[in-house]
């Protein structure tokens, strides 16, 4: 009896690990996907060709449903932000996992009621 209630803590510690392991190795590989999708849109609203970009920060997000019968979407999201020509903005850039496409939103825009 004692060895199973030291087993199932045990498995959990090693499953939790392994499932950090994975979503930063998910992070690293769509890191440059995301700051390319963000410099493009900068480079663009910029009218900027030597804009640079820099990740701010980082993060995995779960899908917001997950069952036996059904799964939502996995999504890295990253805060990226684009610098050049006199001008800078913060993207929220979201990828979503087993796919290569990313989207760049600009979150000032929704918050602000579009004013620049």
């Amino acid at each position: 009896m004692r060895a199973q209630s030291t087993f199932f803590p045990a498995l959990a510690l090693v499953a939790a690990t392994i499932g950090c392991a994975t979503q930063k190795k998910v992070l690293a590989q769509k890191q440059d996907g995301a700051v390319q999708t963000a410099l493009q849109r900068g480079r663009f609203e910029f009218n900027c060709p030597s804009a640079t970009a820099t990740v701010l920060s980082s993060d995995f997000i779960q899908p917001a449903i997950q069952g036996p019968w059904v799964a939502g979407m996995e999504r890295v999201e990253y805060t990226v932000g684009v610098a050049g020509c006199n001008q800078r903005k913060t993207y929220v850039v979201l990828c979503q996992v087993g796919t290569d496409t990313c989207f760049a939103a600009h979150p000032g825009d929704r918050f602000r009621g579009g004013e620049q």
